[in-house]
């Protein structure tokens, strides 16, 4: 019979977690949820974990600058797979994933199938809007954070520079016949840009 406090127990297997982890209040469900938030308030104070919104924190990395965040990409992943959802880069972070624009965003945009959402990091923000489920129906990656990018791009804007980008990605897309049929899909002047590509 385990006679260990239960405090001890959720304590350890915090401890154990690796480095970079994204955890939630609602991943001890065995325990009393009371009892959990205590138990994450003081590895917080004691700074073992780092709270990064209501319910959420990480077991940050040290380095010998100080404290290392789970990159944003990890923290949006570990959300949408709690939620059972979907998550896109939209606007400025879609540019920059895409390498459409080099600017270091200070705040982060992603659709979500799931629930809407602000992260505050030391200096950045995380946000998670809905999204029509239109902008989850293309099978490749690539289009669908194609045309978040283009959108928050304008039509106007999409010069040499970035047709030459937009070109090399294309090439590098192996499955050809789901991209042939997302480009289909594609808003018209959207479309008329990345088609002659293929």
């Amino acid at each position: 019979m385990n006679t260990e406090h239960p405090n001890i127990t959720l304590r350890k297997r915090i401890e154990a977690l690796p480095e970079d982890s994204v955890l939630f209040r609602s991943d001890f469900p065995e325990y009393h949820s009371e009892f959990v938030g205590e138990t994450l308030a003081e590895l917080t104070q004691e700074g073992l974990l780092v709270k990064l919104a209501q319910g959420i924190y990480a077991k940050p990395r040290w380095s010998r600058f100080g404290v290392v965040l789970p990159s944003v990409d990890k923290i949006v992943q570990a959300i949408a797979a709690r939620d059972n959802a979907e998550v896109l880069p939209s606007g400025m972070t879609a540019l920059n994933v895409l390498g459409l624009s080099t600017q270091v965003p200070m705040k982060y945009s992603y659709l979500t199938t799931g629930s809407e959402r602000t992260i505050k990091l030391k200096n950045q923000e995380i946000r998670l809007k809905r999204g029509v489920p239109k902008n989850f129906c293309y099978k490749t990656k690539l289009i669908a954070l194609l045309v978040q990018a283009l959108k928050a791009l304008k039509q106007q804007n999409v010069g040499q520079e970035e047709i030459q980008v937009i070109r090399s990605l294309i090439s590098k897309e192996p499955d050809r016949i789901a991209l042939a049929k997302d480009v289909d899909m594609m808003p018209n002047w959207m479309k008329r840009i990345v088609k002659p590509m293929l």
